[in-house]
């Protein structure tokens, strides 16, 4: 799949850094108005306990009005806890929201926007390119 064909789930690292307007914000914007972006609970839940006054809580409510929304079926449950635990044993431990994201997006065949550098270790996750932020 080219980059052109590329659906992405942005992480939430991703989305913080466009509400704040720092790169990658121009290229989330541009994947957004493609309709290349979906989202899904846990960066929902992320960004949205993190939000400081009702109008960041509504900014946050809106940037996701329209967006693909997926879910994490009971498989996927299953599958979220045997790669944390084979990521485990290998002695890699990686946030649990994010361990969402990454089967959420395998699932679904999505590539990760993100600025964590620990979703590489994830297997089968594929990465979007994030440009170089200042």
């Amino acid at each position: 799949m080219s980059k052109a064909e590329t659906y992405i789930l942005a992480d939430t690292t991703v989305w913080i850094e466009y509400f704040r307007g720092n790169a990658p914000e121009s290229v989330l914007e541009s994947l957004i108005l493609d309709g290349k972006v979906w989202t899904c609970g846990p960066v929902l839940f992320e960004l949205l306990q993190g939000v400081r006054s009702p109008k960041q809580k509504e900014a946050v409510k809106n940037a996701f009005e329209g967006l693909p929304y997926v879910e994490m079926s009971t498989a996927l449950w299953e599958q979220a806890a045997e790669i944390y635990m084979s990521l485990r044993k290998s002695g890699i431990t990686v946030p649990l929201s994010d361990l969402f994201i990454a089967v959420i997006a395998i699932e679904h065949n999505l590539a990760v926007f993100t600025l964590d550098k620990h979703f590489a270790q994830i297997p089968g996750v594929r990465l979007y390119p994030a440009p170089h932020t200042s």
